[in-house]
């Protein structure tokens, strides 16, 4: 009884009604919002993974990102286990031409995709955030991926993006800057494996090619001691860390870096990781409101 009433006290000490307004009145306007008609197909292709929790985030985080770009790239929007079908045909009518991908429709032909890769299947068959490795590379219709989450915002044209995106001079993976490296194991204990890995590599927001992450590489780097066991959020961003410092790659500028403390002042683009996740609403939502919903 105690315990209640103290959870209670403590849930009105902390509520906010600022936050409050911007995450419950604000948030699900952006669904009356006009929709956005995507691409069947392009030189390069959006994949995201979203859930019941966070596919109306998610729609604020797609049209945010397409007001600013010339091209509707083609979409595909991934939902996990908790992703209903109501939810799916709204984010359809939403994004007319997407591919929205239900866990019931693919899960068994992904994990069947990887028989000849025992770690491989057995990371996708128990770690859900796996999906944003093997569902979104056996689902990807282009030579390039657009790597998504669903807490990012817009609030310019992301020009540094989209020359990395573009660019012929080399082929480079380049992903949004992490607030300090994050990985299922410690580098020093990749490194033991005689296995290099670029710092800092954060696959909340980047560019793919299609052909840097082999289900070989996957297979080898997943036999890293203790990686397929390391820390289950960090798990799928080592794997896109590690293809991609085999392959190649860069950081995006500092204006795309995940920062947890300041506020927006002029950056492109911020992506309200968890710690931040209640600022996406207060100043996020707040900025692009008058744009995005009319």
């Amino acid at each position: 009884m105690i315990s209640r009433v103290k959870r209670k006290v403590q849930h009105i000490m902390s509520f906010d009604p600022k936050r409050a307004y911007y995450r419950d009145r604000v948030r699900p306007q952006i669904l009356n919002s006009p929709s956005i008609e995507v691409e069947a197909a392009s030189e390069a292709e959006l994949h995201v993974l979203t859930s019941a929790r966070d596919w109306v985030n998610l729609v604020w985080s797609l049209k945010s990102f397409y007001q600013y770009v010339d091209e509707r790239y083609a979409l595909a929007i991934h939902g996990d286990d908790s992703l209903t079908e109501e939810h799916a045909s709204i984010l359809q009518s939403q994004f007319p031409g997407a591919r929205v991908i239900r866990q019931a429709d693919i899960r068994s032909e992904v994990i069947d995709s990887l028989a000849a890769y025992p770690n491989c299947k057995r990371l996708r068959e128990t770690n859900t955030l796996s999906i944003k490795v093997f569902d979104f590379l056996h689902c990807l219709n282009a030579d390039k991926m657009i790597l998504f989450d669903s807490d990012l915002l817009f609030f310019s044209k992301p020009k540094a993006f989209l020359e990395a995106l573009n660019r012929t001079d080399k082929r480079v993976n380049a992903f949004n800057r992490d607030v300090s490296t994050a990985y299922a194991i410690p580098v020093e204990d990749i490194n033991k494996a005689g296995v290099e890995v670029h710092p800092e590599v954060n696959s909340g927001f980047g560019v793919v090619h299609k052909d840097s992450m082999p289900l070989e590489w996957i297979e080898e780097f997943l036999s890293i001691p203790g990686l397929a066991d390391g820390h289950f959020w960090r798990i799928e961003q080592s794997l896109y860390a590690l293809c991609a410092s085999r392959f190649g790659v860069e950081l995006l500028p500092n204006e795309y870096q995940v920062f947890l403390e300041g506020r927006l002042e002029d950056q492109p683009f911020r992506h309200y990781v968890g710690a931040v996740r209640d600022k996406m609403y207060v100043e996020g939502m707040k900025k692009l409101k008058p744009t995005l919903i009319t």
